[in-house]
């Protein structure tokens, strides 16, 4: 059997080549998408804003600017236990069922810096370059080879807590974002000879990305999207979603309780958008399992309501549902590059003390946070959609976040649009 690692570096030899020789210095634009908490966000309290205890009143960012600005996401702060819950209030955002939609928490405003620069989505924290790095290593990759940003290559960051809703339903910050994100591909365009662009996502991005394509005639895909590159895309959500519903999830972050997080984690419409889809997960096979009940992926609006959070149920099964019960092709070509090969959550385990705590967690493949059947689900929905061109790469041993940073992962991203600029495909 042929060794998946030795091919991936004999094509970026390959690759290497086309990198370095001149027929690429015409290069197309590339935009950058983040996936959910890829890029910087800040907020500013107004007189409406009512906390909890007399701490989060007095507590503001030491960054604070003249306009009473601070950086929402990351601030470090969020380590220490009494801020912990200052930070998750601040974070929440509420869905109000009469405008079947959701706002911030009240005297809460927030916005995305930089779009259209990559400067909010290379560093979380400039401040602390070390600890949150986030795309850094790729834009850095992409400056090697000739990319400058704001010449052409752009970032499109944006509020992720806010996801997308099925036809009918207004979501106004994500639907805002997907315009924003249609006029920065045609002025990036535009303002390169009209050269299509290149759309490289990470994780949630892709989602984002896939939408915005289908929302648009194909006439303006062909004319405006030279390719789309996906990485580690959940095409049809994760377990791992069930468990920050269920517990909290700290994301890895230390020192952080999940379940001081878990309400404002519960809020955010696009963790909802991130949950196990039926179309894709196996309807009958358990994904959380407690000694009186077990879960599904046709079970998601029972296990919110078992969980303690009934207020998802609404949204969940009329904005959510119809969002993702099709994945349809977006006839551009598609490259989806993926981890393989580490443990991932397939299977949650629940004991009597219920969802405070934290379960037992049954592995299988996939890249770390998102599980295999989901990140191929692309490949399985249009396997025989002859007008849909798709490619997908496996990398084993990458994770879902090192993807970014990985060497051999770079390499090949690199090589990957490399390819794409002198036209050339290896395989």
């Amino acid at each position: 059997m042929k060794d998946p690692l030795l091919h991936i570096q004999m094509v970026i030899v390959s690759m290497a080549v086309i990198c370095s020789s001149e027929s690429i210095t015409n290069l197309h634009p590339v935009i950058l998408i983040p996936g959910s908490g890829g890029n910087q966000l800040e907020a500013r309290l107004t007189s409406k804003y009512k906390p909890s205890s007399l701490l989060c009143n007095r507590w503001f960012s030491p960054r604070k600017d003249n306009e009473g600005w601070f950086r929402l996401w990351f601030d470090p702060s969020v380590l220490l236990g009494p801020f912990t819950k200052c930070f998750s209030e601040r974070m929440m955002i509420y869905y109000d069922s009469d405008k079947d939609d959701y706002d911030n928490a009240p005297g809460v405003e927030t916005r995305v810096p930089h779009f259209g620069s990559t400067q909010a989505l290379r560093f979380l924290d400039p401040h602390l370059k070390y600890i949150t790095t986030y795309m850094e290593p790729l834009v850095k990759s992409l400056e090697e080879i000739g990319y400058v940003d704001g010449i052409n290559l752009f970032g499109a960051p944006y509020d992720f807590r806010y996801g997308l809703a099925a036809e009918g339903h207004p979501s106004h910050v994500a639907s805002k974002f997907l315009t924003q994100l249609k006029n920065l591909i045609e002025t990036a365009s535009n303002s390169n000879e009209g050269k299509p662009i290149i759309l490289l996502s990470h994780s949630l991005g892709g989602l984002f990305v896939l939408q915005l394509l289908i929302r648009n005639p194909i006439s303006w895909r062909q004319k405006y999207i030279k390719h789309f590159i996906a990485l580690s895309t959940p095409w049809g959500g994760t377990v791992e979603e069930m468990l920050t519903f269920a517990s909290g999830n700290a994301l890895g972050v230390p020192l952080v309780n999940p379940l001081l997080v878990r309400e404002e984690q519960r809020s955010c419409s696009s963790n909802l958008w991130l949950m196990p889809s039926p179309q894709v997960f196996n309807t009958t096979k358990p994904l959380v399992i407690t000694p009186n009940a077990s879960y599904s992926a046709n079970d998601i609006a029972q296990f919110l309501e078992d969980i303690g959070f009934p207020q998802g149920v609404k949204p969940y099964k009329s904005r959510i549902l119809p969002l993702v019960e099709k994945l349809v092709a977006p006839e551009v070509p598609i490259t989806c590059i993926i981890g393989t090969g580490v443990k991932t959550p397939e299977t949650l385990l629940y004991g009597e003390c219920g969802f405070d705590k934290r379960p037992e967690v049954v592995y299988d493949n996939g890249d770390g946070t998102v599980n295999m059947v989901s990140l191929l689900a692309v490949e399985n929905a249009w396997a025989n959609d002859k007008s849909q061109s798709l490619k997908v790469i496996k990398l084993p041993g990458v994770s879902h976040t090192s993807i970014l940073k990985d060497d051999l992962a770079l390499d090949l991203i690199i090589g990957e649009i490399c390819s794409i600029n002198s036209q050339f495909s290896s395989y």
